[in-house]
Protein backbone atom coordinates (compact mmCIF):
# COMPACT_ATOMS: atom_id res chain seq x y z
CA UNK A 1 0.00 0.00 0.00
CA UNK A 2 3.17 2.51 0.51
CA UNK A 3 3.71 2.22 -3.23
CA UNK A 4 0.33 2.98 -4.36
CA UNK A 5 0.15 6.65 -1.39
CA UNK A 6 3.70 7.68 -2.82
CA UNK A 7 2.32 6.79 -6.64
CA UNK A 8 -0.59 8.89 -5.81
CA UNK A 9 1.33 11.91 -4.19
CA UNK A 10 3.47 11.77 -7.10
CA UNK A 11 0.34 12.01 -9.51
CA UNK A 12 -1.22 15.01 -7.61
CA UNK A 13 2.10 16.59 -7.09
CA UNK A 14 2.57 16.53 -11.16
CA UNK A 15 -0.81 17.70 -11.82
CA UNK A 16 -0.16 20.51 -9.92
CA UNK A 17 2.68 21.83 -10.92
CA UNK A 18 1.47 21.63 -14.53
CA UNK A 19 -1.65 23.19 -13.27
CA UNK A 20 0.28 26.33 -11.43
CA UNK A 21 2.91 26.45 -14.68
CA UNK A 22 -0.28 27.47 -16.83
CA UNK A 23 -1.42 29.94 -14.60
CA UNK A 24 1.57 31.63 -13.59
CA UNK A 25 2.47 31.05 -17.31
CA UNK A 26 -0.28 33.72 -18.65
CA UNK A 27 0.37 36.02 -15.94
CA UNK A 28 4.21 36.02 -16.50
CA UNK A 29 2.98 36.49 -20.62
CA UNK A 30 0.75 39.51 -19.32
CA UNK A 31 3.54 41.09 -16.81
CA UNK A 32 6.04 40.39 -19.59
CA UNK A 33 3.59 42.17 -22.12
CA UNK A 34 2.84 44.86 -19.60
CA UNK A 35 6.60 45.76 -19.17
CA UNK A 36 6.85 46.06 -23.00
CA UNK A 37 3.93 48.43 -22.66
CA UNK A 38 5.95 50.65 -20.06
CA UNK A 39 9.26 50.75 -21.79
CA UNK A 40 7.21 52.07 -24.97
CA UNK A 41 5.35 54.37 -23.13
CA UNK A 42 8.62 55.69 -21.37
CA UNK A 43 10.00 56.23 -24.32
CA UNK A 44 6.61 58.13 -26.00
CA UNK A 45 7.09 60.50 -22.53
CA UNK A 46 10.60 61.04 -23.20
CA UNK A 47 10.18 62.29 -26.95
CA UNK A 48 7.30 64.57 -26.29
CA UNK A 49 9.54 65.87 -23.12
CA UNK A 50 12.11 66.43 -25.64
CA UNK A 51 10.01 67.95 -28.47
CA UNK A 52 7.97 70.19 -25.95
CA UNK A 53 11.17 71.88 -24.30
CA UNK A 54 12.13 72.59 -28.26
CA UNK A 55 8.78 73.98 -29.12
CA UNK A 56 9.26 75.96 -25.37
CA UNK A 57 12.59 77.16 -25.98
CA UNK A 58 11.63 78.64 -29.93
CA UNK A 59 8.63 80.07 -28.07
CA UNK A 60 10.44 81.46 -25.62
CA UNK A 61 12.62 83.53 -28.07
CA UNK A 62 9.66 84.14 -30.11
CA UNK A 63 8.39 85.99 -27.28
CA UNK A 64 11.29 88.02 -26.50
CA UNK A 65 12.05 89.57 -30.06
CA UNK A 66 11.24 92.86 -30.11
CA UNK A 67 8.20 93.18 -32.87
CA UNK A 68 8.87 95.44 -36.05
CA UNK A 69 8.49 98.60 -33.61
CA UNK A 70 6.92 101.69 -35.33
CA UNK A 71 8.27 105.05 -34.74
CA UNK A 72 6.74 105.99 -31.50
CA UNK A 73 6.02 109.70 -32.60
CA UNK A 74 2.80 107.48 -34.47
CA UNK A 75 2.15 105.46 -31.61
CA UNK A 76 -1.10 107.00 -29.35
CA UNK A 77 -1.37 106.77 -25.83
CA UNK A 78 -4.46 106.78 -23.46
CA UNK A 79 -4.51 106.12 -20.05
CA UNK A 80 -7.99 105.54 -20.38
CA UNK A 81 -7.38 102.55 -23.04
CA UNK A 82 -4.83 101.34 -20.96
CA UNK A 83 -6.86 100.81 -17.81
CA UNK A 84 -9.99 99.32 -20.13
CA UNK A 85 -7.01 97.55 -21.77
CA UNK A 86 -5.53 95.77 -18.88
CA UNK A 87 -9.33 94.94 -17.30
CA UNK A 88 -10.50 93.25 -20.71
CA UNK A 89 -7.01 91.00 -20.43
CA UNK A 90 -8.10 89.86 -16.82
CA UNK A 91 -4.65 91.14 -15.57
CA UNK A 92 -3.68 92.65 -12.57
CA UNK A 93 -1.40 95.63 -12.81
CA UNK A 94 1.46 93.23 -11.72
CA UNK A 95 0.73 90.85 -14.58
CA UNK A 96 0.00 93.56 -17.36
CA UNK A 97 3.64 95.36 -16.21
CA UNK A 98 5.29 91.94 -16.58
CA UNK A 99 3.77 92.01 -20.36
CA UNK A 100 4.77 95.14 -20.63
CA UNK A 101 8.42 95.34 -18.93
CA UNK A 102 7.44 97.67 -16.30
CA UNK A 103 6.41 97.60 -12.68
CA UNK A 104 2.85 97.64 -11.26
CA UNK A 105 3.07 101.16 -10.30
CA UNK A 106 4.59 102.64 -13.23
CA UNK A 107 1.07 100.81 -14.72
CA UNK A 108 -1.12 102.39 -12.43
CA UNK A 109 0.49 105.97 -12.66
CA UNK A 110 -0.22 105.97 -16.74
CA UNK A 111 -3.62 104.79 -15.90
CA UNK A 112 -4.28 107.38 -13.44
CA UNK A 113 -2.51 109.96 -16.23
CA UNK A 114 0.06 110.98 -13.56
CA UNK A 115 3.12 109.71 -15.69
CA UNK A 116 2.89 108.50 -19.57
CA UNK A 117 5.45 106.39 -21.18
CA UNK A 118 9.22 106.74 -22.66
CA UNK A 119 9.78 105.61 -26.11
CA UNK A 120 10.84 102.36 -25.40
CA UNK A 121 7.87 101.47 -23.03
CA UNK A 122 5.35 102.75 -25.58
CA UNK A 123 6.63 100.30 -28.20
CA UNK A 124 6.72 97.39 -25.68
CA UNK A 125 2.87 98.49 -24.64
CA UNK A 126 2.30 99.02 -28.56
CA UNK A 127 2.94 95.39 -29.04
CA UNK A 128 0.85 94.51 -25.85
CA UNK A 129 -1.81 96.04 -27.08
CA UNK A 130 -2.29 93.54 -29.91
CA UNK A 131 -2.38 90.70 -27.82
CA UNK A 132 -5.65 89.21 -27.28
CA UNK A 133 -6.58 87.09 -23.51
CA UNK A 134 -5.26 83.74 -24.32
CA UNK A 135 -2.05 85.15 -26.07
CA UNK A 136 -1.43 87.57 -23.31
CA UNK A 137 -2.10 84.19 -20.74
CA UNK A 138 0.12 82.33 -22.55
CA UNK A 139 3.08 85.19 -22.62
CA UNK A 140 2.65 85.72 -19.27
CA UNK A 141 3.14 81.72 -18.54
CA UNK A 142 6.41 81.80 -20.50
CA UNK A 143 7.88 84.97 -18.82
CA UNK A 144 6.82 83.60 -15.18
CA UNK A 145 8.69 80.17 -16.12
CA UNK A 146 12.12 81.80 -16.55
Amino acid sequence: MPNLASVLKEEVRRLARKEIRENTGATQRAAARARRDIADLKRQVQDLNRRLAFIEKQERRRVGKPAKEMPTDQIRFSPRWLKAHRERLGLSAADYGKLVGVSQLTIYNWEKGVSKPRAAALSSLATVRKLGKREALKRLELLETE
